[in-house]
């Protein structure tokens, strides 16, 4: 355990998980507890090209009586080593061993008795996917989903196109680089050194992305194909999602107040196969990471969070 580079109010823990065909892998489990003793936590996973850097959404949880937990995943921010791709696996399940290993943290080291799972985008995927594996454990009591990574955010022919070539070069060329990736305006949009209020390392989260390989790409598609076919999740899901999206191009530069990365029509569309109990709220204003929009969707991220969370995880 160290001092995480958030602060002193932050440790960071080194989860060793093995080896794979690049070396030696290992994620990053960040902690920070609140000044009171809480038996309700909250393990909060990142997105694609991402880490946990949002201290305002850890404040949040602590305030709402959670020790609040997130989890850089392999090859990503913290968990990222110089011999290793940025960002990559070959299946979505490769990232369940450290989701196992912090939950058995927060739960028997740590001793809490009510968990929320909390993704943001490819986490979100990821977050719903593990969820489903573990029904009937009892090892998770509810889910949160931030604009979640629930389709290909293209036209329906070359969501097709996309996939398939993803799924082509997937045996030979695994680490091959698609014609596909994230625009900087969004990047841009939201850190402080150029239009936005946050503060990001852009080593770990650069304004131009990271590549997107065939088997990740094809990997991210068997998930999201796995989820339309209805995932059965057996506690509380809230997904939230902006009211509409924006796709930057040269002639649309101004990507606020909409989410530029993802489809949030996806997001709705697909919202009810997660599971069986599950609530949609739609932000107006707010931005593809919605609790780094700008006001007021950003208080109203949290004002509906907070009426979802009394609701269904309530403190004992």
């Amino acid at each position: 355990m160290t001092v995480d580079v958030l602060g002193p109010d932050y440790e960071a823990f080194e989860l060793p998980m093995g080896r794979d065909a690049e070396g030696e892998v290992v994620a990053t489990l960040v902690r920070r507890r609140g000044t009171d003793p809480s038996r309700r936590a909250v393990l909060y996973l990142h997105g694609f090209v991402d880490y946990f850097f949002q201290r305002h959404l850890a404040d949040f949880y602590v305030d709402l009586g959670f020790d609040f937990y997130a989890l850089d995943l392999r090859k990503y921010g913290r968990s990222l080593r110089p011999h290793q791709t940025p960002n990559y696996v070959e299946s979505l399940s490769d990232y369940f061993p450290e989701i196992d290993e912090a939950v058995r943290i927060v739960r028997d080291v740590d001793g809490h008795d009510t968990l929320l799972l909390n993704g943001h985008s490819t986490g979100g995927l990821i977050a719903a996917l593990w969820a489903a594996g573990a029904r009937g454990k009892g090892l998770v009591d509810g889910l949160f989903l931030n604009s979640p990574f629930l389709d290909i955010a293209e036209p329906l022919v070359m969501r097709k196109v996309g996939a398939g070539l993803a799924r082509a070069l997937r045996p030979r060329f695994p680490k091959a680089k698609l014609p596909a990736g994230v625009s900087d305006r969004y990047p841009r949009s939201i850190h402080r050194d150029h239009e936005g209020e946050w503060d990001f390392d852009l080593e770990w989260k650069p304004i131009l992305g990271f590549p997107v390989r065939a088997a990740w790409l094809a990997a991210v598609r068997r998930g999201q194909l796995r989820l339309h076919r209805g995932l059965d999740v057996d506690v509380p899901v809230l997904v939230m999602a902006s009211t509409r999206s924006i796709r930057p191009t040269r002639k649309v530069l101004d990507v606020t107040g909409a989410d530029a990365v993802l489809d949030v029509e996806h997001m709705a569309r697909w919202a009810p196969r997660i599971g069986r109990h599950v609530t949609l709220v739609r932000i107006d204003g707010g931005l593809h990471d919605l609790v780094l929009s700008d006001e007021p969707a950003r208080t109203r991220v949290f004002e509906e969070l907070t009426r979802w969370t009394n609701g269904y995880l309530p403190a004992g």
